[in-house]
């Protein structure tokens, strides 16, 4: 499905970009994978089915230079870059009085900054390869606000609107974006938070990235600016 395609994945040592570079991978995508976190980084890329993948570690996506920078590497170590599968973020909740605007850049850095410095770096690279696919995560949180959450779904309603503008402003460049919208993600971390929770229901990292290498891949060639909810 992906043979001969780069595609950049972005927090690909965490729990859904794991599992992203693994199904993009196994259906014959390079990878390049985007983290800071070393150790765990290289072991997801040393699992990888097939050759030719990256792991990248020395670019903070907090800097736009640094997401040049990147995408710079990409273009030369793999001649082309073709998608970008963005999975980095982050969580956190609390009452306004107490949250502050330390929570408020936390989540805006992580969840819409982190985003929007890839796509713009990774942009004139797909334009020249001839044209892809950007695929980030929203949240079904950003659909409505709800208490001690309004930065998290602040920015997730923010990742939602860059989506749709983006798909509308690089649909002449044959550029598609697309978003996934999970609702609880059944993670380690979510059941050490939750532990008296029902996880049964809770979506599958595996599950999200099979419906964003979808969006990715060109099954998806006539899908743009949607924000599809993974979960129920």
């Amino acid at each position: 499905m992906f043979g001969g395609k780069v595609i950049i994945v972005t927090g690909a040592a965490g729990n859904v970009g794991s599992a992203l570079a693994a199904h993009l991978a196994a259906k014959g995508a390079r990878i390049a994978a985007v983290d800071m976190v070393k150790a765990r980084l290289d072991s997801v890329v040393g699992g990888l089915a097939g050759e030719g993948h990256m792991a990248l570690t020395d670019y903070d996506l907090l800097n736009p230079s640094a997401a040049e920078a990147l995408v710079a590497h990409v273009v030369a170590t793999a001649g082309r870059v073709d998608a970008v599968g963005t999975t980095v973020g982050g969580f956190a909740m609390a009452k306004l009085a107490d949250a502050g605007l330390d929570q408020w850049d936390l989540m805006f850095n992580l969840n819409v900054k982190t985003t929007w410095n890839i796509y713009q770096a990774a942009v004139p690279a797909i334009r020249r390869a001839g044209g892809g696919a950007l695929v980030g995560i929203a949240s079904a949180a950003g659909n409505r606000g709800s208490g001690e959450m309004a930065a998290y779904s602040a920015t997730k309603s923010a990742v939602m609107r860059l989506t749709e503008s983006l798909a509308d402003e690089l649909r002449v460049d044959g550029i598609r974006v697309n978003a996934v919208s999970p609702t609880t993600i059944d993670t380690p971390q979510n059941r050490a938070a939750m532990p008296g929770a029902d996880a049964s229901r809770w979506v599958k990292p595996a599950q999200i990235a099979e419906v964003m290498g979808f969006l990715l891949s060109d099954t998806a060639s006539a899908v743009s600016g949607q924000l599809v909810q993974v979960g129920f």
